[in-house]
């Protein structure tokens, strides 16, 4: 496909429109060198435009059989494949990224696409339940109940800065929403806004090639935070979904439950992801763990919400060896750009922070260049981390605490103090399973993802992945953000009883023409009915 011209406009389905507001600057120039590209804010009107339109569009989208949608995602995967080079060229300007973090992330992108459109192609998804009738039944006849997954209605999405793909315009909240049957209303990330209208266009234009209703898609910029609590508050949004810090979810959760129809914000928030490093293990290879883990934590420069920013373990000669080892990596370690100049003065004043509190100790700091992000790392006690609340904190960069705990008993008190999180690790041999039990039982209520002798970061877009956590780390743990089990954040069970065949969805039609699992009677079968 031809390179798009970027507007700088919003795109409200298929159209494009001028926000007659403050215009805020890309950290990228335009083609001719003339200066940077400029976009205008979201206005209210231009919120309540693309909030209309999709609604419209949800009344057709969502009765569209499976095929067509399963077309739609694909044609988004092949539009920005077919400007890959493009995509990425810009998004390394925009976000300081390295080109093969780009394109993998693109490749991840794409794959997620291939996900939710086979989980559309299998089908089962709906979780299709039939009671069959009992007219005969005394003293009451038992009518006949069926109940599935529908769509909510048009879905709020806020893309995150450090994803530019994969968790942005086309990524897994996008694409799992309308694989849901939802319309989406994007609100880009003012960090990448070049990026954005380029993958916002792949959508439009995939949309416009097979045929979707307009406004199935609409791309919103803006740097302030009006435009998006608009967003959230407009009554025909029937779901958010959210990546981002604490206080930005926060805000646009409070804000949804306090609508006069209170609707479900699914925000991620940010984690500390905690690695325990027991004792065996720890004996086994120190220096191999500090290494592991330094490599992991400034991976990206830290900029993942899996980031292993807290490090535990206990007192002993082989955790002396393991904080050498890890202070020499450090040492070795180059900073990075960080992605926008917020975030990396943002950084600049958590280390600040975390310099001026006396119970902490610097390990020592990575190589330093100017205007990067430069890693480094503390060592606490464990009496310490319990006393100060706000080192369970996420800080969002190549840092970590490095936590030595006095005994077990302090580590299982630590670990029950660790407030919500996306993943917790524990590094451990077959002797610390037996012995740490109880450990793993506290992890478990701590996080929605708990894994042994792996790092936290990179995230496999499956099935089984769950990617959310209790609170703070997101506002609904009952909910994931990757994996094709996201598509349920944006659905909602409906019971049809004693309808008659022809008005009933093919999924709970007694004939079974999609030909699907469905759970009939109690008992999962792929059986017509007679």
């Amino acid at each position: 496909m031809l390179l798009m011209k970027i507007t700088g406009k919003q795109i409200i389905g298929y159209s494009t429109a001028d926000s007659k507001s403050d215009t805020f600057k890309s950290s990228i120039a335009m083609e001719d060198h003339s200066g940077p590209y400029l976009f205008g804010e979201a206005t209210a009107a231009n919120v309540d435009e693309a909030a209309k339109k999709a609604n419209a569009a949800f009344r057709t989208y969502k009765l569209l059989p499976a095929a067509d949608k399963v077309e739609f995602l694909e044609t988004i995967a092949a539009e920005i494949n077919g400007i890959r080079e493009t995509l990425v060229n810009i998004a390394m300007q925009e976000t300081h990224l390295p080109q093969p973090r780009l394109n993998g992330e693109i490749d991840r992108t794409i794959n997620q696409i291939n996900l939710f459109a086979n989980l559309l192609n299998e089908g089962s998804w709906v979780n299709a339940i039939i009671d069959k009738a009992m007219p005969d039944r005394q003293p009451l006849p038992k009518p006949h109940i069926c109940q599935m997954q529908r769509p909510l209605g048009p879905v709020a999405v806020f893309g995150a800065s450090n994803f530019p793909f994969a968790f942005s315009v086309a990524g897994g909240d996008t694409i799992s929403a309308l694989a849901a049957g939802c319309p989406v209303v994007y609100k880009a990330h003012f960090g990448h806004p070049v990026t954005s209208e380029l993958v916002g266009k792949c959508i439009a234009e995939a949309a416009k090639k097979t045929g979707m209703p307009d406004g199935v898609f609409s791309l919103l910029q803006g740097k302030t935070t009006e435009g998006g609590q608009a967003l959230v508050n407009h009554p025909l949004i029937k779901a958010v979904g959210f990546t981002g810090s604490l206080r930005g979810g926060r805000a646009l959760f409070d804000s949804g439950v306090k609508r006069e129809e209170p609707i479900p914000v699914y925000a991620e928030m940010g984690s500390v992801n905690p690695v325990f490093l027991l004792p065996g293990k720890l004996k086994d290879d120190p220096e191999g763990l500090a290494r592991s883990l330094v490599a992991s934590n400034i991976l990206g420069v830290g900029q993942f919400c899996t980031n292993p920013g807290v490090i535990l373990m206990l007192r002993g000669n082989d955790t002396d060896r393991f904080l050498k080892q890890y202070a020499e990596s450090l040492t070795a370690a180059n900073g990075g750009l960080m992605l926008t100049d917020a975030i990396y003065g943002a950084y600049c004043k958590s280390i600040t922070g975390l310099e001026s509190l006396p119970s902490l100790k610097s390990l020592g700091k990575g190589v330093s260049n100017a205007n990067h992000a430069i890693p480094e790392a503390f060592s606490v006690s464990g009496a310490d981390f319990l006393k100060e609340k706000s080192l369970f904190e996420e800080h969002f960069g190549p840092v970590a605490l490095l936590v030595v705990a006095d005994d077990e008993q302090q580590l299982l008190e630590i670990a029950e103090n660790i407030p919500g999180q996306i993943t917790n690790s524990v590094w451990a041999n077959q002797a610390d399973v037996s012995a740490y039990k109880e450990l793993f039982d506290i992890l478990e209520e701590k996080a929605g993802r708990v894994m042994i002798n792996n790092v936290p970061t990179g995230v496999e877009v499956t099935h089984a992945m769950q990617h959310g956590g209790p609170y703070p780390a997101t506002t609904d743990s009952r909910t994931t953000s990757v994996g094709s089990q996201a598509i349920y954040r944006f659905v909602r069970p409906v019971c049809y009883q004693n309808f008659p065949q022809e008005l009933l969805p093919p999924e709970l039609q007694d004939s079974n023409p999609l030909n699907i699992w469905r759970k009939v009677d109690g008992q999962l079968t792929r059986d017509t009915l007679a």
